[in-house]
């Protein structure tokens, strides 16, 4: 069965510009509707209330980080599990393949393109499907 065409994403990201720059090129050229969340803290009310479909969240971030984020995520009961793509410069061949046994779908590297954000999140999102 196909995956349900990708429409909602929570964008999880400590740094304004990235998150403005983010938002712009998923909404301008993807057409995808964008929620903005500044710490992986805030990350559970935001998935509560916006029920996104994707998660993008950066690594790198204060407090805590996306990692803690994503585990913290997973072991949160009632919590629907959202597949999370990680946003980072931490893209060495051993960092990736961490953060996909850790549960990532995939990771994008920083810095992005953002003409091409929205094409690379829409692959990723279609690769997922159950086969």
């Amino acid at each position: 069965m196909p995956m349900p065409p990708l429409q909602r994403i929570l964008l999880v990201d400590d740094e304004a510009d990235i998150r403005q720059i983010a938002r712009l090129a998923l909404e301008a050229l993807g057409g995808f509707e964008i929620r903005e969340c500044t710490s992986g803290l805030a990350a559970p009310q935001a998935i509560k209330d916006f029920k996104p479909q994707l998660i993008l969240m950066d690594v790198m971030m204060p407090g805590q980080d996306g990692l803690q984020t994503l585990k913290a995520l997973q072991a949160t009961p009632g919590l629907p599990q959202v597949p999370v793509v990680f946003m980072t410069a931490k893209v060495q061949p051993q960092e990736v393949s961490s953060f996909r046994t850790l549960g990532a779908l995939d990771v994008i590297a920083k810095p992005f393109d953002p003409m091409t954000l929205a094409q690379t999140v829409r692959r990723i999102w279609d690769a997922q499907a159950p086969g």
